[in-house]
């Protein structure tokens, strides 16, 4: 009675219990999504913060992407400048936070979280970069910006 089709798509996630069959649970899992208000010039301080949290509590660098809408994060900035094979490789290692603007997330591979600062941009930075990162994201997508923006996005068929 608990796996008919019906259930396990209307099922709310939780840590604990048993799982729907393993040869539907990857068409059905989606990410725990986690807005953190935060205003264009706050959004990648609170992303900074949340990725703190998440290693603070656990979480391995590598398991972390972020990806920012307007300035890259300092960190990629940096990295860029080595050029972009040199900044490709480390994602590719997978050892440690990997920092995408939103123009090259597309080539991030999925990791377990996935956050969000939407640090201004173009109008259209948000739309494109909130459906990508939640292909992206495995267990937890936080995204940190302006939540009237967000929830308008990802309402909008993520």
């Amino acid at each position: 009675m608990q796996r008919t089709p019906r259930d396990v798509a209307t099922a709310t996630p939780a840590p604990s219990g048993p799982a729907a069959p393993a040869a539907s649970a990857p068409a059905s899992v989606t990410p725990q999504i986690q807005l953190i208000p935060a205003s264009a010039q706050g959004a990648l301080d609170a992303a900074e913060e949340a990725v703190d949290l998440l290693l603070e509590t656990g979480r391995a660098p590598g398991e972390v992407l972020v990806i920012t809408t307007g300035e890259p994060h300092p960190w990629a900035a940096h990295e860029l400048s080595f050029g972009e094979a040199s900044y490709w490789a480390q994602h590719d290692a997978g050892d440690d936070v990997f920092y995408a603007d939103a123009t090259m997330a597309s080539r991030a591979a999925s990791r377990p979280v996935v956050v969000v600062a939407i640090n201004d941009g173009p109008d259209t930075a948000a739309a494109t970069a909130l459906p990508l990162a939640h292909t992206r994201a495995d267990a937890l997508l936080i995204v940190c910006g302006d939540p009237q923006q967000i929830n308008s996005v990802l309402g909008a068929g993520v």
